[in-house]
Order: structure tokens, then sequence, then C-alpha cells
């Protein structure tokens, strides 16, 4: 008997070795998992039996545990590089179309644009986006780059801050009237960038004019002309057409008036905008196309007061083509692709899995998991939902192997080893006595 329980121990230490050694082996892994040997004690009884003499039978090896426990991360600065901060996996698609979750997140782009790891044999997983650019938070998708460039958009609204001095003189429109080509004729003015159908930039002036103590009028033009591309000057030219902002005691907004119509509102409307080009001081259509619904120019933050016109930057939502820049990944997944015209626009988000039970996950190899009915199904969405974790870009999360640890648990095991298997030596001795004996 003492040599079977001399045999386990011997057996249950190299499995403890094993275990270190592969924990050792793993230390430079992303994402990897330490493990431990966990051992259980055998007796002998029977059902009736009350086992107050039972000397044991030994020992087994109950089960290899890992310990799923949040690795350092360090930046890498990666493109594709990411790491999850707190709890989660990432989801993979294997070439089986098997799902496997892993916290390695060295991913790369195939020829594709799929996102796949750095095999190439699993395909990253998570939501995708429509063509404006919102999250499709389904069924989940292979998640791919689309490297084209960003289609132009034409400009609907122009929204801006801006302040104008209440101090100023009053111009006589009467024997000055408004010429864009005389400052004269014009107390300060604003200039927009809009842009077209095709991406075509135009630059809309807005020139103010004080007519009275808290009256200014507004003229609109864009590329020098009327927005409906006629001219403002000599033969055949139309006058510009006047909005008329009235400002209250207080310095603020109380209406703009814009002919033919008598309504009082905060904005004014482009509707009949043109786009056009100028050759050789010669205007016509550039057969491209305006926003169906006009633009909208937001006037309802403008104020007069006795201090210095200005305007805040102004915020418009066209912009012309764009070429890919480069990708960026946010705290929550969203990868969003920049391009050359300053926009960004989501491309898809990461999904990331939890489980009821992390030990009863299957390792599958190459720093994955597999779902198992000891681990229960899992749960997705996106990250920093519930209790997953942050997505952290351009960094990697390191193994979790505290080499210092596993040295010590090397030693022990080994002298488990020596202590079991002079177990066996002993218990050989004193079979040769009794031999002898005999």
């Amino acid at each position: 008997m003492s040599f079977n329980i001399g045999l386990s121990g011997l057996h249950a230490a190299n499995k403890q070795m094993d275990v270190t050694g592969n924990n050792i082996a793993n230390v430079a892994t992303t994402g990897f998992k330490a493990s431990r040997a966990e051992f259980a004690d055998i007796y002998a009884a029977s059902k009736l039996g009350s086992g107050q003499n039972s000397a044991g039978n030994g020992v087994n090896l109950a089960a290899v545990s890992q310990r799923f426990t949040q690795g350092d991360v360090n930046h890498t600065g990666g493109t594709l590089d990411m790491a999850v901060q707190g709890g989660g996996f990432f989801v993979q698609k294997a070439s089986d179309g098997a799902l496997e979750y892993t916290r390695s997140g060295a991913f790369r782009a195939d020829k594709d644009g799929y996102i796949t790891n750095p095999a190439g044999t699993s395909r990253l997983q998570g939501y995708a986006a429509d063509a404006n650019g919102k999250i499709i938070k389904g069924a989940l998708a292979d998640l791919q780059l689309n490297l084209a460039s960003l289609a132009p958009r034409a400009s609907s609204k122009v929204d801006s801050t801006s302040n104008l001095k209440s101090s100023e003189p009053v111009i006589d429109q009467t024997a000055k009237p408004f010429n864009p080509s005389d400052t004269r004729t014009f107390t300060t003015q604003y200039t927009t960038t809009l842009y077209d159908t095709q991406g075509n930039a135009h630059a809309m002036a807005q020139y103010m004019v004080k007519t009275d103590a808290n009256q200014w009028k507004s003229y609109t033009l864009i590329d020098g002309r009327n927005p409906d591309g006629t001219a403002i000057t000599g033969a055949g030219g139309v006058a510009p057409v006047a909005s008329t902002l009235s400002f209250d005691a207080s310095g603020k907004l109380s209406g703009i008036v814009t002919p033919p119509s008598t309504a009082s509102n905060t904005s004014l409307t482009l509707a009949n905008w043109v786009p056009g080009t100028v050759t050789g001081g010669v205007w016509k259509a550039n057969g491209a196309a305006a926003n169906p619904g006009g633009v909208v120019v937001n006037m309802a933050n403008i104020t007069q007061f006795n201090s210095a016109s200005y305007r805040n930057p102004p915020v418009t939502d066209g912009y012309a083509t764009g070429q890919i820049t480069g990708l960026k990944i946010d705290g929550s997944g969203v990868l969003f692709a920049t391009f050359s015209n300053q926009q960004s626009k989501a491309i898809g988000q990461i999904s990331l899995a939890s489980f009821n039970n992390e030990q009863g996950l299957q390792p599958a190899g190459s720093t994955t998991w597999r779902e198992t009915f000891a681990s229960g199904q899992p749960g997705y969405d996106t990250p920093q939902a519930g209790t997953l974790g942050a997505i952290q870009a351009n960094a990697l999360e390191n193994s979790n192997v505290n080499l210092t640890n596993e040295l010590v648990e090397l030693i022990k095991a080994q002298s488990n080893y020596q202590a079991n298997a002079k177990t066996i030596s002993t218990e050989s001795t004193i079979l040769k006595t009794l031999i002898q004996m005999t």
C-alpha cells in the first residue's frame, strides 16, 4: 500500500511541476492566465465503516484551475492592440464557426480589412455600424475596417455664438447703400464654409449693418453672389435680400424677419441656393446641388452687448470628401475611422463576453477558451456595460504569472517529489529487511 501512496505522490508532484512549468513558459504570453494544480486526498473505506483507523491511500489531481485576475496593461502603440481593463473576454469566431474567448487583444487586419487574431484564423466579433455611423446592436458580426473614402455631405445647418457691438455707429443706408466691396457700407462680416452634394467648398459671407439703436440688417452672399446665383451688381444684378435683426433693451435677440415673410424667428433658411463656380469672372452652376431642405443659419445665440464684435468658430454639418487617415478606439469599444476632412465615423463596436463560471471554460490553445456546460452560456454586451471592463486602446494585457511565486512553487514541487520518492525507497528497504528475516 505504501508503494501506491508514494506513487500517487510522485504523480501529483509531477503534475504540480507541469502546471508550474507551463506558467513559467507563458510568463511573456499576452493575455495568459496562470493555473494552479489542486489536489485531493484518497481514502478507502466501506459505506458502513467508521473510518477511524483509515490511514489514507494517497493523493490525486482534483483539478487544474486558472486565475482570471487582471494582468498588467502596457502601452504598445499598436493601432489594433487592445486590452480589457476589468471583466470580460474578447469574442472571436474561428474558421470552423465556433466562438472563442480571449484576453489577448493583439489584433491585426487581413487583406479584406477583417480584424483577426495574429494567426489570421479567427475574426474579432462585435456590432456593425450603418452608413451613417450608427451602431446596430443586434447579432454579433465580423468586425471589418472599411478603407473607402468618406463621401461628401451637403451642409444643412450653421450654428455659432456671436456678439455685435452695441456702440457701433448707425449706417444711413440711404446715403450708403450696401455694397460688399465698400467696407463703409457694413459694420462687420462673418465667413462660413458651406459644402454642396459633391463636396465642393463655398464661402458664405454674412454682412452685418447697424441701421438703428437695436436693429441690424444681415446680407447673406455665397461665392460673392446671391444664394440663387444671381449677381448683385452691374447689368442684370439683383439687390441682395436683407434680414432684419431686432434686439431688446438687454441686448438679447428678440427676432429675425426675412422678406417676404413677416414672421419673426431666430434663424434664416437659404432655401434657394444654387452651387456654382466662377471662372474668368463668369459664374455658372457647377452641376452639384444644395441640401434639399436648404441651409438653416441659426442666429439664436447672437447678442448686442457693448463689447468687441466677435463670432466663435461656426459649427456646420457639411464636409468634403475625406480619405481615411487613422483609427481610434474609445473605452466603450467603438471603432472610429478618422478622415482627412477632420471628420470621424463609427465603423463598429467591440463586444465582450462574460460567464457565470469562468473556471468552467475549456482552454483551447492560443490563449483562448471555449464555452462548456460548466461555464454556462455567455452574456454579450458592450464594454463598460454592467460588470464588463473598459477597452484600453494601443495597449496589451500581460500575463498574470508572478514569476517569483512560480519559482517557489517549483522548489516546493521538487521537494514533494523527492519526499515521495523517499517514502518508496524507505518502503523498499523495509520490505527487503522483512524478506531477509524470513
